[in-house]
């Protein structure tokens, strides 16, 4: 297995390249949607939960060929190998998400950008197929009164319905009507995923490109009107099971698999690494689960972080692990400290797996 670190957009320059090589990375999971965090004042870390979403989704088009070979061989001067692409913007598919009229358009937009990133040489593209995205999660405390991201009882946010205009926490139509999205149902959003993995499977697999499904964070079964998809273990396997292809995985975050309700996490993971389709994992610790539960210092929450690894090591895991994000550590450098301690203890106990 590898270490890796995830870039978001504004990152992809020389000073977290070398923090990335400094903290023994070799692999690099990019980010290639801004999510608005070039526009905040700290950028550094995911947005957390706001009513009016992240920001404005403004890249409808295509990533090119030309720009992810530039990503690449920046990476490559620093010893990184660009191994992944994590999410489309929601500008690019929508209308996907919510089965409106450009839905074949986007469709076909999508397949050719997945031409694209397997053209670069790129090996998995996570995607997170959610009409709330990732909403409803709060600024909390984890040891030492350290910044975090959690959940807390009365998260009032998980509740209100989503805007029109708005999809995966950011506005794609700024100038939509007044008014919110309708509820729909558990069946119809997996139907909708249906629909986008019949479509993308085969190109991705005529690309030699593996999409990776990320479960829905907060694992709660709504948020914010609408349904989740894999808000429990087992509905990773029915994802899995419902478009059979050697490109259909998952991107396989242990944090949130810990913030659900059912289930041994730990019999999780033999589960789906058993079957050989995680090719990457994300790696955090949290303590508490839904509908209250703080992230925790990598060393500090309830999962044993060791006998991830082992159970990983012992099912040939040849993928890589990161650290989604970390709680914030005071000093100058909160989120570069916080980053750091957490990839020192994954490196550490990899070498111990």
């Amino acid at each position: 297995m590898h270490l890796g670190f995830g870039f978001y957009r504004h990152m992809l320059k020389p000073e977290y390249y070398r923090f990335a090589q400094q903290c023994g990375c070799t692999h690099a999971i990019v980010h290639l949607c801004d999510y608005g965090l070039s526009r905040k004042a700290k950028g550094d870390d995911q947005p957390i939960d706001e009513e009016e979403g992240w920001g404005v989704a403004n890249h409808p088009g295509l990533w090119t060929l030309d720009e992810l070979l530039k990503i690449k061989a920046e990476l490559a001067e620093y010893g990184l190998e660009f191994y992944a692409i994590e999410n489309f913007d929601p500008a690019q598919w929508h209308d996907v998400l919510l089965d409106g009229p450009k839905k074949e358009q986007q469709m076909e937009q999508l397949k050719e950008q997945i031409r694209i990133v397997g053209e670069a040489g790129v090996s998995v593209f996570g995607y997170n197929f959610s009409i709330a995205g990732v909403a409803a999660r709060d600024k909390v405390k984890t040891r030492g009164g350290a910044p975090a991201v959690g959940m807390v009882k009365g998260n009032t946010l998980k509740d209100k319905p989503i805007p029109n205009g708005m999809v995966w926490n950011m506005v794609y139509d700024p100038d939509a009507p007044e008014g919110v999205l309708e509820s729909i149902s558990h069946g119809e959003l997996w139907s909708r995923l249906e629909y986008f993995l019949r479509n993308i499977l085969p190109v991705a697999e005529e690309a030699g490109v593996i999409m990776a499904a990320h479960p829905d964070d907060p694992p709660l079964e709504s948020v914010r009107c609408q349904p989740r998809l894999v808000y429990q273990h087992a509905l990773y396997q029915k994802l899995l099971d419902l478009v059979k292809s050697p490109s259909n995985q998952l991107e396989f975050c242990v944090g949130t698999l810990a913030e659900m309700e059912d289930g041994d996490l730990y019999a999780c993971v033999e589960r789906y690494a058993n079957q050989n389709v995680l090719p990457y994992v994300h790696l955090r610790n949290v303590r508490g689960t839904v509908p209250e539960y703080v992230e925790t210092f990598i060393d500090d929450g309830k999962i044993d972080v060791g006998l991830v690894l082992r159970i990983l090591k012992e099912n040939d895991f040849q993928g890589v692990v990161i650290p989604d994000h970390a709680p914030q550590m005071e000093c100058s450098a909160p989120w570069h400290a916080g980053m750091a301690f957490a990839l020192g203890y994954i490196k550490a106990k990899m070498e111990e797996a």
